[in-house]
């Protein structure tokens, strides 16, 4: 039988992944934006994948990702919070999959012009946003799959 401190530290552990991930996202999703209003020629590109110009589609993702951040950040209820990490998280991936099978190497460039004011280069961005990646794959499906056996026990018991 679970304790009172095991579902808090449980609730304390969804609710860190839920803030850190919306922080994440605020973040790249400013960086996103404030990226797509850059003058650079590599913005007026067409995406290989969705087709529009990257410009275009770091804006609109940027977008969807502070709107993610916000309800991280500002809504109670975590299950929907998780949902729509492991679902961003989940076209981030099988659009980098999409990149890669196309044999497109080059560094992604989602941070947009943040990068050059942290100085950091564009492999070391992409390596960062590939951690990011992993970082809400694994931890909103994990938690997700373990919420989802809880209730499950719950209902088995009850």
């Amino acid at each position: 039988m679970k304790t009172l401190s095991d579902l808090r530290s449980r609730s304390v552990l969804v609710a860190w992944f839920v803030v850190t991930s919306g922080v994440l996202l605020g973040i790249t999703g400013l960086a996103k934006m404030w990226g797509a209003t850059g003058g650079t020629k590599v913005l007026a590109v067409s995406d290989p994948i969705v087709g529009i110009s990257f410009g275009r589609l770091m804006l609109v993702v940027g977008l969807l990702e502070v709107v993610i951040a916000a309800v991280c950040l500002l809504r109670k209820g975590e299950k929907l919070s998780l949902a729509l990490l492991a679902w961003l998280a989940t076209n981030f991936a099988v659009y980098r999959i999409g990149l890669w099978g196309m044999d497109w190497h080059r560094p992604c460039g989602c941070m947009g012009s943040l990068t050059t004011a942290l100085h950091l280069s564009d492999q070391a961005a992409d390596n960062i946003m590939k951690v990011v990646l992993a970082y809400l794959l694994i931890g909103s499906y994990g938690l997700l799959i373990r919420q989802w056996r809880q209730e499950k026990k719950l209902l088995v018991a009850g």
